[in-house]
């Protein structure tokens, strides 16, 4: 399928309602408002298509841009072309989903992690941390850096609720990661994330909630299934 084609095909599945609903979480226009499972239908289509993954982002519209991180290829995306999209991505989708998986699953993921994470734009920053939970979710522990992610929860702990909105979102996230993919810091997660206690994050006005993460860790525990890794970060 040609970038023209593929267009199109989103204006077709776009529908206000969805669009609605995106734009309710901070999607901005352009978009169509494409269901995640019309999109798979193309991806199934496409399969992984570096060339198009990057025409796609390039158009600037939401859906295609979400799109595109589904098809591409993270063994052939460069870090300056990971760098150009964290900087479009204009809401937590994009940055915190799309960017955020085909970088951990890129070679690039750890150097970005910690770049991005230092940044003061807040969907920059919200992706470093999305990122790195991605590479907790997929790396052996034995390939991690334990004590810097120890360091993290310590830093988490004291300037977490002093975060930016999404990035405290994302800090949370980064917490219940560590605690359900590396099993010696599940404790101190745990401990951390009751210090912690609720975070806040503007949601704006729908009905998605903040996770506690001592309970959702908790939760994980009770199921058996702390440190079991998965495959893939995208999906």
């Amino acid at each position: 399928m040609q970038i023209q084609e593929i267009m199109q095909q989103l204006e077709q599945y776009g529908n206000e309602t969805t669009k609605r609903i995106y734009k309710n979480h901070g999607a901005k226009e352009p978009l169509f408002g494409v269901k995640i499972a019309d999109l798979q239908k193309i991806v199934k289509k496409v399969k992984k298509n570096y060339e198009l993954s990057l025409q796609l982002y390039d158009t600037g519209n939401s859906d295609a841009m979400y799109l595109a991180g589904l098809i591409a290829d993270e063994k052939q995306i460069t870090k300056t072309e990971l760098q150009k999209w964290v900087a479009k991505a204009n809401w937590y989708l994009l940055s915190e989903y799309t960017v955020a998986g085909v970088a951990a699953e890129s070679r690039y993921g750890l150097e970005l992690a910690r770049e991005w994470m230092k940044s003061d734009k807040e969907n920059i920053a919200s992706a470093g941390w999305a990122t790195y939970s991605g590479l907790l979710a997929i790396k052996p522990n034995e390939d991690l850096d334990l004590s810097e992610i120890e360091g993290l929860l310590d830093y988490i702990r004291t300037n977490i609720h002093n975060a930016q909105n999404r990035v405290r979102y994302a800090m949370n996230n980064f917490v219940i990661s560590v605690g359900t993919y590396i099993p010696s810091l599940t404790n101190k997660s745990i401990e951390v994330a009751k210090s912690i206690g609720k975070v806040s994050v503007d949601m704006g006005g729908t009905a998605c909630k903040v996770p506690f993460a001592p309970e959702y860790i908790e939760k994980v525990k009770a199921r058996g299934s702390i440190g079991k890794k998965r495959k893939k970060v995208r999906s």
